[in-house]
């Protein structure tokens, strides 16, 4: 099954990134401003004169026209908006299409806890789980890495959901790998050490680890694989 995205999108060539949520296009010989939804590095698909897909954008408090959504890596289509993952985990879990979800309902989306906000907050059978979704686009011979920048928010919310759990409520992480080209997951080690150890120490006291892969199309996402993980420390 396959969630709609918006239609509209625009082919451009990517031509540089001023700071992490700008960047600069080509569509027609013409250059222009477009947003990035998305604060990671992201060095190894935006480069000068990659293939990008942005989406036309309007409102009088916007400082941009474009927002920069897409690219292309060879044949692969890769989502570069860090919010979508959030939109098709919803669509996911009401569809139910995770068998790991089965029957485990939305109470509550942007559910705060402590000095946290979490993305879900399920309910099955009088029991809860917080759910936090995370969105991974770097992938390196088949293995995704998650971050390609130091995610000190990613650090606080691995432990405080690991700190939250109760014997009436579980905690997991779902990453989604917005593109269809990786068969294994790790932390990046090297990238965000911190976060990588934080990530193995939550999951070996009781945290639920998830990770999907999708396929992206202009006018779809779609759910690919559930792909096996190694949170083991890598020589750095």
């Amino acid at each position: 099954m396959k969630m709609p995205l918006p239609p509209g999108l625009i082919e451009a060539e990517f031509v540089a990134r001023p700071n992490r949520f700008l960047s600069q296009v080509k569509i027609a010989g013409k250059i222009h401003d477009s947003h990035v939804p998305d604060p990671g590095r992201l060095k190894e698909l935006l480069f000068p004169g990659a293939r990008v897909l942005v989406e036309p954008k309007s409102g009088a408090e916007r400082k941009t026209r474009f927002a920069t959504v897409m690219v292309y890596s060879g044949s692969e289509l890769i989502s570069i908006n860090s919010q979508l993952p959030n939109r098709f985990v919803r669509f996911c879990l009401d569809e139910q299409l995770m068998p790991e979800f089965s029957g485990w309902r939305v109470k509550k989306q942007e559910y705060t806890l402590g000095k946290s906000r979490f993305d879900f907050l399920l309910e099955k059978e009088g029991h809860e789980k917080l759910l936090e979704v995370k969105s991974a686009t770097l992938v390196e011979n088949g293995i995704a890495r998650f971050p390609d920048a130091v995610t000190a928010r990613g650090t606080r919310h691995v432990r405080h959901l690991v700190e939250s759990i109760t014997p009436d409520r579980s905690a997991a992480v779902l990453f989604i790998v917005q593109r269809s080209d990786a068969h294994h997951f790790e932390p990046h080690w090297e990238r965000d050490p911190v976060f990588a150890e934080a990530l193995k120490n939550a999951v070996d006291q009781g945290l639920e680890l998830f990770i999907y892969t999708t396929r992206i199309e202009p006018d779809s996402m779609q759910l690919g694989a559930a792909i096996p993980y190694d949170l083991e420390p890598k020589d750095v």
